[in-house]
């Protein structure tokens, strides 16, 4: 590893290493293609970034001519990942942009004319510039494809290969996934050259530091429940099937004192960036969320993930349960259910391999309590803290300061900046 590295490493605190950095980083630095399988929160992000960032650090990129390239499914996924990359990136003198729909072209083609090195990317706009000749892959080092898996999911694998094709032949690749159908296998098998494997865990909920519950109760006390459940002390993520399921859920949770969110396809990127950045910074939050959140929102202390509607197959619980019990942390997760649909439900967490506790529920009785740590909202609808823009580069600070959001705009919505409790 490049000393500048190690120094930015120790500089950011980042001491301990992850099983995942273990096991991949002497393949991945040996320039080895890697076929990774690793739990969320174990590291991996990191462990890709250090084989990548080592392997290009006395390398210089050429306009247009990237050196390294990081897929993702998701806009959010890849901003995170951008987050944890780029203070190593220049450590290394290198740079890197967030190519991704629902952002400005602009900023992408000024990045890429500027000869940035590292592209973190989801695959419609890559492909877009590609097409539009604002990137070149020839020259790329090193290609990380990270939720293969959910790539798969959401459609994107023609264009994944559609990517590859254009790649440099004898770069090095990295494919992280958690299972390997839907088309994952073929993709290991056409442009991985000999991958050495490391798995982790198997698709598979960590019983281990999750714990699973199904609370059973009357379709009329769902919703005093919910806000009982939301209004807890902590971080909550309460998951909806349709995107006007969750405006709804959220204004209700707001109206009734809860510090809340929604997060779907259909917020802007500013809105969903700001809904997100709010939820990380508040102790006590909540936030309502379609399937797109359980797809690479990875956002640290979450301790109870909440199906509030019941997803559509095991493989959607356990990304959305995902989102709690990262990084060796326990985390519960709770279903909510009647009893007309208990088949459906434990078939489903079957599938997961999940076998989770059954409880009978009341508002705010005492299991409801012990599970979930619910507790009568205050009352008092919640507005949400003012955020200031950050400064464009080189710029100073303009427009003054912004409002997370409100009503059907989206961000945090409703009344006072603390519950009032």
């Amino acid at each position: 590893m490049a000393p500048a590295l190690a120094n930015a490493l120790n500089a950011q605190g980042i001491t301990h290493p992850f099983p995942i950095q273990i096991a991949t980083l002497p393949d991945a630095l040996a320039g080895h293609d890697i076929l990774g399988r690793g739990q969320t929160g174990s590291g991996k992000t990191l462990a890709f970034s250090l084989a990548l960032l080592t392997n290009i650090s006395n390398k210089v990129a050429r306009p247009h001519k990237p050196l390294a390239l990081i897929l993702t499914p998701t806009r959010e996924l890849a901003q995170q990942i951008d987050e944890v990359l780029r203070p190593l990136a220049r450590a290394v003198g290198h740079e890197s942009v967030v190519i991704a729909g629902g952002m400005p072209y602009a900023k992408q083609i000024t990045a890429m004319r500027k000869a940035t090195a590292i592209l973190v990317a989801t695959p419609g706009r890559l492909i877009d510039l590609l097409n539009k000749n604002e990137v070149q892959l020839d020259q790329l080092q090193i290609t990380v494809l990270d939720e293969a898996d959910q790539m798969a999911d959401m459609g994107f694998l023609p264009v994944v290969k559609e990517i590859l094709d254009q790649a440099q032949l004898d770069g090095q690749r990295l494919l992280f996934s958690a299972t390997l159908d839907r088309g994952v296998d073929s993709l290991v098998r056409q442009y991985l050259k000999n991958p050495k494997t490391h798995s982790l865990q198997n698709d598979r909920a960590s019983v281990s530091t999750m714990e699973h519950h199904v609370l059973q109760m009357h379709p009329g006390d769902k919703d005093d429940i919910t806000s009982q459940i939301a209004a807890r002390n902590g971080k909550t993520i309460l998951f909806v099937k349709t995107q006007r399921g969750a405006d709804r859920l959220a204004d209700k949770l707001a109206n009734a004192g809860v510090p809340v969110g929604a997060l779907h396809g259909g917020k802007s990127q500013a809105v969903r960036t700001r809904t997100l950045a709010l939820f990380k910074e508040q102790e006590n939050s909540a936030l309502v969320a379609t399937d797109v959140a359980a797809r690479g929102i990875h956002v640290d202390g979450i301790s109870l993930v909440v199906h509030v509607d019941l997803p559509q197959d095991h493989k959607d619980y356990l990304h959305r349960s995902g989102r709690t019990a990262r990084a060796g942390e326990s985390g519960t997760v709770v279903t909510l259910s009647s009893s007309k649909n208990q088949r459906a439900v434990s078939g489903l967490l079957s599938r997961a391999g999940v076998t989770p506790k059954f409880h009978d529920v009341r508002p705010l009785d005492e299991k409801l309590m012990v599970i979930t740590g619910a507790q009568e909202p205050s009352g008092v609808p919640y507005v949400p803290p003012v955020m200031e823009r950050k400064a464009p580069a080189g710029g100073s600070r303009s427009g003054g300061a912004r409002r997370g959001g409100s009503g059907k705009s989206g961000g945090y919505r409703g009344g006072n900046s603390r519950r009032g409790r």
